[in-house]
Parts: C-alpha cells; structure tokens; sequence
C-alpha cells in the first residue's frame, strides 16, 4: 500500500508520455516519460510519501518488462545474439576499464569511486555498482556519487544515441548491438533501442542480458584482488578510499555467485524458453510488446521523478567528468569494435 501513490504518479505521467510519444514517434513514449519525470522532479520535488512507489516502479516495473520482453524471443535467437555479441562486449569491457583506471588517476579520484564509475560505465550502471560495492567495501557517499554520475550520462545516451544511430544509417540489428554495448544501465538500453525500433529493442535486450552476466566474473576477480591486498597489508585497517575503512558499506564478504544472477535475466529466459516450445501464442506477441513498452515508459517516467538535482551538485566535477570521459570512449570503441568485426 504505501508503494501504491508513488506508483499511481509514474504510471500517470508514463500515459501522458505514451500519448505524446505517438506524436512524435521518434522520439517515442520511453525518452518523453524520462524527460517529464525529470521536469516533474525539478519543478515539485516528490515527497517521502511518494518514494517507495517511484522506487518500485523504477526498478520493478522495469524488470517485469524485461521479462516480458522475452516472451516474442526463442532461446537459438538469444543464444546467437549473445555469442554474437561477445567480442564486441569484451572490447568494450576491457578498454572502459582501462580507461577508467588511467583517466581517474590522473583526476585524482580515489580508487572504490574510479572502481564504481567504471565497472557502472563498463557493465550495467547501477546493477553492476551495486553488485561490486560489497565486494570492495565502497563507502556510501562514493555509492551515491557513481550513481549519480551514471544518471547523467544515461539521460545522454537515451536522448543522443537514436539521433547518431540514424546519422550513421544503423540497421535495426547493428543499433541493437551499439545500444547493449555502450548504454550503462538497463532503462536506458531499452529506452534507446525502443525508440530505434521494435527489432533493435529486441537486439538491444538480449545483448544487455550477455553484458550483465559479466558482473560475475568482474565482482570474483576484485574479491580476488581486494583479498590479496587485506593479505598484503596483514589484516590492518585500509587507508582511505580502500575497502576496509571505518564508515564504509562493509568489509569485503563473501561472493555468492548466485546471488549476482538477476532474477529478471531467469525470467527472460523462461518466457524465451516457453516461446521456443510454442506455448505462447503468436497473435498474442503483438499485445506482449505493447506492454513491454508501456511498462518501460512508466520505469523510465519514474526513474526521471526520482533525480535529485542537489545531490548531482554534490559530486562535484571531477566524477562527471571521468563518467563523460568513459561514456565517450565506450561510445566510440562499440562502433570501432563493430565496424572492425563487420557488425557496422
């Protein structure tokens, strides 16, 4: 009950965006939901009351359109889109990483938060800063600014992404694969590829799925490496900006492999499986994919009503700056790597 009035005002404003977007189909009902969120946070600043349902509807709601969403998928498709896929993933991964460890140093931003910010920019924006923050022992203020910083260049990629993939003359096939390798967070993959088309979004979907399941190898080697270091420094308590410090998320604990598994990706993939054996029928793909949308519409309107511009401020330049710095490099090494494997 008390996620109901947050839920009823993102559903409100994702049915004034999905009537706006049928006017301008470009630009399509996810984008506008994002932007008047945003606008309605700005201008009225949702109250406490109202938190739990936008947060609900945020994560939730958007997580249940995922697994929709594999319903008009058969299981060869997704196994050959991810392995498709791999090689441009892995460039992506490893050059934002790299990336992310020189351009923080010489930011000056310390180790956890250059950690958060590019394994965020790398992986799957919040899920992936989320996942790694325990296993490093992130403090919550670094937690916070990652985020934030994310938030920002999420917003970017929904906006810009379309506009370059139709610059470039993009297949529904190749923007699919261009926004599940580039874009951060899963609202956001979604929210791009669904403005592009029906087809990248399905592209774009299964993609994100394959790059999501590289939190676990990425949260077993820092716990890895987080353990050599407590080894290496005896047990004593980190310096700070290291896991171990007074005041931090947590001592790094044990990784629970399934636990880092999301339980939309289980679901998309039962709906994918229960699609391969014909037991969803084929007139009802078309209803399916309306409500993915829609539900998508309402996840982005809510996650828009959830900005604190305040806390945005609070970061300060150097996080957002090593974020516009990542962004640009993923950007660019996705299209590099497809165009390099014949994808583009």
């Amino acid at each position: 009950m008390d996620r109901l009035p947050g839920l009823a005002l993102a559903v409100g404003v994702a049915v004034v965006a999905t009537a706006l977007g049928r006017l301008a189909p470009l630009v399509g009902g996810p984008v506008t939901g994002i932007v008047l969120g945003v606008l309605v946070a700005v201008v009225v600043r949702p109250g406490a009351r109202l938190r739990p349902g936008i947060a609900f509807a945020g994560r939730g709601v958007l997580q249940a359109a995922v697994v929709v969403l594999g319903a008009q998928l058969s299981l060869g498709q997704v196994l050959r889109v991810g392995v498709g896929s791999l090689p441009v993933m892995i460039v992506t991964l490893v050059v934002c990483l790299a990336a992310a460890y020189w351009i923080g140093r010489r930011l000056g931003i310390v180790g956890d938060l250059r950690t958060l910010i590019g394994v965020g920019t790398g992986i799957c924006g919040a899920s992936a800063i989320a996942a790694v923050t325990p296993v490093i022992g992130a403090a919550e203020a670094e937690v916070a600014y990652a985020v934030s910083t994310i938030f920002v260049f999420n917003i970017a990629a929904v906006l810009t992404f379309p506009a370059i993939g139709h610059l470039l003359d993009m297949s529904q096939h190749s923007f699919g694969l261009f926004a599940g390798t580039a874009v951060n967070d899963m609202s956001s993959v979604v929210a791009a590829a669904t403005t592009y088309g029906g087809a990248a979004a399905d592209q774009a979907v299964v993609v994100k799925l394959a790059r999501t399941l590289l939190i676990i190898p990425i949260c077993l080697g820092l716990a890895a490496l987080v353990r050599r270091r407590a080894r290496t420094a005896g047990g004593t308590a980190g310096t700070p900006g290291t896991a171990g410090t007074p005041g931090t998320a947590g001592t790094p604990g044990p990784v629970r492999v399934g636990r880092l598994i999301p339980w939309f990706l289980v679901g998309f993939l039962v709906l994918a499986a229960a699609n391969t054996a014909g037991l969803v029928p084929s007139a009802a793909h078309g209803p399916l994919s309306t409500l993915a949308v829609f539900l998508i519409t309402v996840a982005l309107s809510a996650i828009g009503l959830s900005t604190e511009p305040a806390r945005l401020r609070r970061t300060g330049p150097a996080p957002l700056i090593l974020g516009g710095c990542l962004w640009l490099v993923v950007t660019a090494t996705s299209l590099a790597a497809q165009f390099l494997t014949g994808h583009l």
